[in-house]
């Protein structure tokens, strides 16, 4: 009997959670640098884009097979939801809004868990392994500006909080053209 060989056809969903997050992270740390208050803009970005465009690019990497980015895309979609709803519940009369505490503590849990993830794009390309780098660098700064209560880091954050926006931007969008192109436009 002939082996059979299943050929994967489907489109390769790295760019759309790549860009969820990315273009998400960036508005959001434009806002934490300081050059605009956080409106409905963020929080619509959060839940559409940052929350259920990463969901749908995880569940599109299961179907692949790729536990690191079903992992990856599925849970900090889900953090962008948990992170609007920390945010808009206690305005709705939902609970109280989250000490500088346990704010602190919610992020450095998402830093830890970044900081694996980053040990885990070692075996991939050096512009993953910036995107993790420098998210796991700014979910400790946020952390640390929470719990301390300083403006001045929370600002530093943002701005690092941008590039690691911005690298993750980068990575989507040279997928997309080196893919359209069939050869390397933008090297990963």
């Amino acid at each position: 009997m002939a082996e059979m060989t299943i050929k994967d056809s489907t489109a390769n969903p790295a760019p759309l959670g790549l860009l969820g997050f990315g273009m998400t992270t960036v508005l959001l740390n434009i806002h934490n640098a300081g050059f605009f208050g956080l409106d409905t803009m963020i929080l619509a970005m959060g839940i559409f884009i940052g929350g259920f465009a990463q969901i749908i690019a995880g569940f599109m990497e299961w179907k692949k097979n790729n536990t690191f980015a079903t992992t990856a895309f599925t849970l900090y979609g889900l953090f962008w939801l948990s992170l609007v709803a920390l945010i808009i519940l206690p305005k709705l009369g939902l609970g109280d809004a989250p000490s500088s505490l346990s704010m602190g503590l919610y992020l450095a849990v998402w830093g830890v868990f970044t900081s694996v993830m980053f040990i885990a794009t070692l075996k991939a390309s050096k512009a993953l392994q910036v995107v993790f780098f420098t998210l796991a660098v700014l979910f400790f700064l946020l952390a640390i500006g929470d719990i301390t209560g300083s403006a001045y880091i929370k600002k530093i954050a943002g701005f690092e909080g941008i590039f690691c926006g911005l690298s993750a931007m980068y990575t989507a969008l040279a997928q997309v053209l080196n893919e359209m192109y069939g050869k390397i436009i933008l090297p990963v």
